[in-house]
């Protein structure tokens, strides 16, 4: 086992394997995507983000890994999106896993919403998880199976305000989930919801969180201690491996016993 395995599980199934992470510049998808690479999977991601995308990507082929693809794409641009896709089918081969997590939680007021806004916020945080389902299912179906893992959010089991149209957004993943793993249980292809807690990444450190509020996260969680994106990873890992083969239709929280 290499040393950056070291103390972790390595899953056998995913070598080789094509997968396929929205938002996988910049926070918990730039760990996915680090972390897919070390178990020897072709990753290919899509991020707004040129800058932080390009830096991962010259820092996992200078480590070795040179399965590792970034497509520059606005998720909002369902055409760009689904050539984005296709793009990955050709490089990487037919996709068998698929990361739907890029999102949005810009704060926004009931008071001033607009439609214009509403539907932009459904364009970043919902629908873009269901097209990329609806082009890469076929692809799984050619394969004989595959795993969609769609990330949701705590925010709405908690109440929380300040983001109406992001909450309802993530609320709806969990039925889109559960949707698709009935129709299409029967081809082997799994979907679940993978919710995380609130992960301390460097955009949440700097645009939301302050000690007080950190304080207050731990105080309500049963483990005190801060969640990491690899801890969401880690999770990911064995729902796109063939060791999670009988889950499907399910949602997993990784809070740390915050809800």
């Amino acid at each position: 086992m290499s040393k950056k395995l070291a103390g972790r599980a390595l899953y056998p199934s995913l070598k080789g394997r094509s997968v396929f992470i929205t938002g996988g510049g910049t926070g918990i998808g730039a760990v996915m995507v680090k972390r897919f690479c070390q178990q020897g999977a072709k990753v290919t991601f899509v991020d707004i983000a040129t800058q932080a995308s390009d830096a991962l990507c010259q820092y996992l082929h200078e480590q070795g890994y040179n399965d590792v693809h970034f497509i520059q794409c606005d998720i909002r641009n369902i055409d760009h999106l689904l050539q984005s896709i296709e793009k990955a089918r050709n490089t990487c081969g037919d996709i068998s896993i698929l990361i739907n997590n890029a999102a949005d939680d810009t704060r926004h007021s009931i008071e001033e919403m607009t439609v214009e806004y509403w539907d932009d916020r459904m364009a970043v945080n919902l629908r873009p998880i269901f097209f990329c389902a609806q082009a890469i299912i076929p692809q799984m179906q050619g394969l004989g199976g595959g795993s969609i893992i769609n990330l949701g959010s705590v925010s709405w089991r908690l109440k929380q305000t300040g983001m109406p149209a992001y909450t309802t957004a993530k609320a709806a993943i969990e039925g889109l989930s559960k949707t698709l793993a009935a129709q299409h249980g029967k081809d082997n292809i799994r979907v679940n919801t993978l919710v995380p807690g609130w992960v301390m990444t460097d955009k949440q450190m700097q645009r939301w969180l302050n000690p007080d509020i950190v304080k207050d996260i731990h105080e309500n969680q049963c483990l005190k201690h801060t969640l990491q994106p690899d801890d969401i990873a880690n999770t990911a890992l064995f729902l796109a491996s063939d060791d999670s083969n009988m889950m499907t239709a399910q949602t997993i929280i990784v809070d740390g016993g915050w809800v």
